[in-house]
């Protein structure tokens, strides 16, 4: 045939290579290429699938991502391309910027997460960490001309040698278009992609400057090792990239999603700590629901694989986190009972890492990894479990900016020498297992009786935080006070102190009062690489309407955090007086910023614009109507005034929260955002509690969309409860 390949051809040609084994080999070389000379093409990767049943090679389109092909980690390519979204079925292990692979250059990462085209031989595939030693190549957004002559690379087969340990290149010339998605193209001089070239990059070469134009698809195979040698046929076929600039700009943007069982579908975790196990009251249960109608699961301490039993008063589940701990792809539970009782020493408490796999939660070969004061390794393990510590209290978990996870565990009633209950906290993030407190230098504020520092922790890529809501500020008694932290590692391989916060600052506004509470809750995301967003909530706020005294009316404030560790004030949000542009009074028992939850939707954009960045506040003490401490929830953008834009949720209201105010349901005590969503805990009823599921549209103020609500009873949830919805991740 003439410089294109028919459909038909394609399809040959891929059953035929399938037929012979490609991609069920170790990676190897391209046919009679070049062999690239040392750190050249370093975005080049090679994928070793399922430890050796199969090989790729990939290229490098960002810090965190690699394209390469679908065909490389469908099922049966010889019958469909289709690759489920998520974690791949096989291990799977890219190198990265090793030319030679007897070498140690470059860097080597665990693929978790792919996101397949369905128009072309395409996915993008997640790294469990970023790569940040090699520069990404530029993805062209001109298509491939006829004519022109096209450079590739790969680790596929050569013409002598099955797995060489070289990459190789060699040069295409581009035919016509084989479809919308694809062009044609023919090795020139001999040279042919072959198996294990599939995925490599194809690149245009501009004075010396080189951008991708398409990545290896299909090829004849004509010369590589092991085709027949009546077959010298050299051309192939290339999946263009030249159309993709929205969805490769959305997709490396998007953030890891909580997935237990990596089918790439939202998964949600439903606390209940005050449900019955078997006749064990008050013992505490999580409930799963897996998205996709994947089904339900409940985890108790009963269950084998669950460390500790089901006990009266255990509350199992009381704090829940999310996070890659392992990283393997899937999503792992992290579960705090800070009401366990260690032997005969009450509340001291535990947490435990529930890990996630292919069928779900405790399915996989690792099933969990238990943190206890006294045992394991480290900090931890140099602590010892007392009464009252209440380990597990406030967990945050999630990934530094390097890909690196990491866990902050809460103990707000460790007594520090004879200072009881002056707190402490947990930080763990690979060998680091460190304890933190006030008593630490550099630590701001001042290690104190019932401090009950660890009661409110919160963490992004960049920072991490540590309230004291009950830390006095002069002969202010339980003022409160926080201290923020970067992840990076002091001399001392502790994590780096920054500054601490509290309302005696000039640089904050308010002031010290008695039992304001500051720090009450805490929360921070990433606006820029280094740079974040942190809110403080202080619910125990007295604020004077129209010169009358509000207790507790309750506030929250919002900082901007730099990379070098400074901050500044951006926002002081309240309910106001009711005569602004913010919804809403100010008034006694109100709570605002009791809990407090930053949301994003991210955009074509490195980080989520201020515009696209909610912050949302719970004000679980609100009267609505005659139902008193019925709770509601606000949310405010990040630029503008604070009343431009904000949003009042309340149940029965436009937002689309269902059901109907009734006094003591404290809503607004569970929000937590997930998935560009908004989750709403209603643990305090309507009757056995239920969790809200928002649209970003119903919380920025756009167009309202349908609320999905997870409650017992519904959806394959037992019908039993007694503080469902208490907290959700």
């Amino acid at each position: 045939m003439s410089a294109g390949l028919s459909r038909r051809a394609r399809t040959i040609a891929l059953l035929t290579a399938a037929a012979a084994g490609m991609l069920t080999i170790a990676p190897a070389q391209a046919v009679t290429g070049t062999p690239a000379a040392s750190g050249t093409y370093a975005f080049t990767a090679r994928l070793d699938i399922g430890d050796g049943t199969r090989g790729c090679s990939g290229v490098l389109v960002s810090s965190e991502w690699l394209m390469t092909a679908a065909s490389c980690f469908a099922e049966n390519p010889a019958v469909s391309l289709a690759v489920p979204a998520g974690a791949p079925a096989l291990k799977t292990v890219a190198t990265i910027g090793r030319t030679d692979l007897t070498t140690t250059a470059g860097e080597v990462r665990r693929v978790v997460e792919l996101v397949p085209r369905t128009d072309r031989d395409m996915v993008l595939a997640r790294l469990n960490r970023a790569v940040t030693t090699i520069t990404p190549i530029t993805v062209d957004t001109v298509a491939p001309k006829s004519g022109e002559e096209l450079q590739f690379a790969g680790f596929g087969r050569t013409a002598t040698e099955w797995s060489p340990l070289k990459l190789h290149t060699g040069s295409y010339t581009v035919g016509t278009t084989a479809t919308a998605t694809a062009t044609n193209v023919t090795g020139k001089n001999g040279t042919a992609a072959c198996m294990g070239d599939t995925g490599g990059p194809v690149v245009r070469v501009t004075d010396g400057t080189l951008a991708l134009a398409g990545i290896t698809s299909q090829s004849y195979q004509g010369g590589c090792f092991g085709t027949d040698p009546a077959e010298t046929r050299t051309e192939g076929v290339l999946a263009d990239v030249n159309d993709l600039t929205t969805w490769l700009s959305k997709t490396r943007r998007t953030e890891r999603r909580t997935d237990f069982n990596g089918d790439g579908v939202t998964d949600i975790a439903i606390a209940d700590p005050k449900a019955t196990v078997g006749t064990v009251t008050d013992a505490g249960a999580v409930r799963i629901v897996y998205g996709g109608g994947k089904g339900t699961a409940e985890i108790t301490q009963d269950l084998a694989w669950v460390p500790g039993s089901a006990e009266t008063g255990d509350w199992f589940g009381e704090a829940l986190e999310t996070v890659d701990y392992n990283e393997d792809g899937y999503t792992d539970l992290v579960v705090g009972t800070p009401s366990e009782a260690i032997g005969t020493v009450a509340d001291s408490g535990f947490v435990d890492i529930l890990y996630g796999a292919r069928d779900g939660l405790g399915t996989g070969t690792q099933k969990n990894t238990h943190l206890e004061q006294g045992a394991g390794t480290g900090a931890i393990a140099a602590g010892a479990a007392e009464t009252g510590d209440r380990m597990g209290h406030a967990l945050a978990a999630g990934h530094t900016q390097a890909g690196e996870p990491y866990l902050v565990i809460g103990v707000p009633g460790e007594a520090l020498g004879t200072i009881a209950k002056a707190g402490s906290a947990y930080y763990l993030r690979g060998t680091v297992n460190a304890t933190v407190h006030q008593d630490r230098p550099d630590v701001p504020g001042d290690a104190e009786t019932n401090d009950g520092f660890g009661s409110a922790v919160a963490a992004d890529g960049n920072f991490f935080a540590i309230g004291a809501p009950n830390e006095d500020i002069g002969a202010d008694a339980a003022s409160g006070n926080l201290a923020v932290f970067s992840h990076a590692l002091n001399t001392a391989n502790q994590p780096t102190p920054l500054f601490g916060l509290d309302q005696d600052l000039d640089t904050v506004s308010g002031a010290a009062e008695a039992n304001d509470g500051f720090g009450t809750s805490l929360a921070l995301t990433e606006y820029l690489s280094g740079v974040s967003y942190l809110a403080v909530g202080s619910p125990g706020e007295t604020l004077a309407v129209n010169g009358v005294d509000k207790a507790a009316a309750g506030r929250a404030v919002v900082f901007r955090v730099t990379e070098t560790g400074t901050f500044h004030e951006i926002y002081d949000l309240s309910q106001g007086s009711g005569e602004d542009t913010v919804v809403g009074t100010s008034e006694a028992g109100d709570r605002f910023g009791e809990k407090v939850a930053f949301g994003s939707v991210k955009g074509l954009f490195p980080f989520p614009r201020p515009s696209d960045t909610r912050l949302a506040v719970g004000i679980p003490g609100e009267a609505v109507g005659t139902a008193t401490k019925a709770g509601a929830v606000q949310t405010f953008a990040l630029d503008g005034a604070a009343g431009d834009s904000d949003v009042w949720l309340e149940a029965g209201n436009a937002s689309g929260v269902p059901g109907t105010p009734a006094a003591n349901q404290y809503m607004g005590r569970s929000i937590t955002f997930s998935d560009e969503k908004l989750y709403i805990g209603m643990p305090y009823g309507p009757s056995l509690g239920a969790v809200h599921v928002l649209p970003w549209a119903n919380i920025s103020g756009g167009t309202k969309a349908p609320v999905i609500t997870h409650k017992p009873g519904a959806g394959g949830l037992p019908a039993t409860g007694l503080r469902f919805g208490y907290d959700v991740e």
